[in-house]
């Protein structure tokens, strides 16, 4: 028997005074099996950081085609592709061929630090790919929000993201290992 994916639900006000972009959000996050609550609340994350009415989550983990969050136009085309991980070569010139602005945001201390040494050369060579770190221990305060409903306040300054909800308050910053040009 197939296990199926765990529904959440996150109520989101985003103020981003680096873009000028503000926002109420609802949205539907659904946990693969396979997907910790870390990764899940970094996808959360990452949408926070290029929210948009349009940003829409895929089917995520339930298909190699597609990133985590995309970004369509009125033309069916990709503005900007979420991905998280260590993806290899291929999956990242896939993303960076196909979108108009990639970003990737990658996690797991020891493993992310070694995949960067690998590739960030390989990397270097998209201008439209932003590379963002997220250390084990922002991970881990991060996944204190998680919750089968969430409402979540955050404000980005600076590159800073501060996220609250009712018990809890987190000042983030994700690691920029490279921006796009």
């Amino acid at each position: 028997m197939a296990l199926k994916a765990t529904i959440y639900k996150a109520a989101v006000n985003v103020a981003d005074l680096d873009r000028n972009q503000f926002l109420d959000a609802t949205l539907t996050l659904a946990r693969h099996p396979s997907e910790t609550q870390e990764r899940m609340m970094l996808r959360l994350l990452a949408w926070i950081k290029y929210a948009n009415e349009r940003l829409q989550f895929t089917r995520g983990l339930s298909a190699e085609d597609e990133p985590e969050a995309w970004l369509l136009n009125d033309h069916l085309g990709i503005d900007l592709w979420i991905e998280l991980g260590l993806p290899d070569e291929r999956r990242i010139k896939k993303a960076c061929t196909q979108s108009a602005e990639v970003a990737l945001f990658t996690y797991n201390s020891r493993a992310a630090e070694i995949w960067w040494q690998q590739n960030k050369n390989k990397c270097a060579q998209f201008n439209n790919l932003s590379v963002w770190y997220m250390n084990d221990e922002q991970l881990s305060a991060l996944s204190a929000f998680a919750g089968r409903t969430m409402i979540l306040q955050a404000t980005i300054q600076d590159g800073a993201i501060w996220l609250s909800d009712a018990e809890n308050n987190l000042e983030i910053h994700p690691e920029a290992w490279q921006s796009r040009s």
